[in-house]
């Protein structure tokens, strides 16, 4: 009798490292001479996964941003999950924008890679989804290798994690 083997594909942000990269951020921002008497902030959402920023002008909020970003990539958060809103401009001259953080896949990229799955030519091979991730489900544990392999060398805008390998 043949077992089915099965591993999902998801997606997602370690918050907490989120809030670490955050609060990191803004400790640089206030010991940094060209943030000096100036109204930048940085504010994490948790419960809505954005992080929102607010700068004096569009020079500032670039900077702003690249400190953010550095902080998350020190803190191993996948940058590619980061969806960066337009700058939207407030009172006078200052500039908000907001950090989307992706958590789970979203449906249209999940139909991308179960049509990329299917087209991959793995035999036995069933991919379905499931709510914001994929279930890839085979008999042979050689072909699921193969897929894991074949999804890593893909590229799909967001950064893909396996797990809940069950044999």
């Amino acid at each position: 009798m043949a077992t089915t083997s099965s591993f999902d594909v998801s997606t997602g942000v370690d918050l907490q490292e989120v809030d670490n990269a955050v609060n990191q951020a803004i400790k640089e921002i206030a010991s940094r001479y060209d943030f000096k008497g100036t109204h930048c902030t940085i504010t994490l959402d948790r419960d809505a996964a954005t992080i929102a920023l607010h700068a004096d002008d569009d020079f500032r909020m670039d900077a702003l941003l690249d400190v953010v970003r550095g902080k998350l990539i020190k803190r191993g958060v996948p940058v590619k999950n980061l969806t960066i809103g337009d700058p939207v401009q407030a009172t006078g001259s200052s500039v908000r924008r907001t950090l989307t953080l992706a958590q789970g896949i979203p449906q249209e990229t999940a139909k991308k890679i179960q049509r990329a799955i299917k087209d991959g030519g793995f035999k036995k091979v069933q991919a379905s989804i499931q709510g914001d991730e994929l279930r890839v489900s085979s008999p042979s544990r050689d072909e699921l290798q193969a897929v894991i392999a074949f999804l890593k060398a893909q590229d799909f805008d967001v950064e893909l994690q396996f797990g809940n390998y069950r044999g």
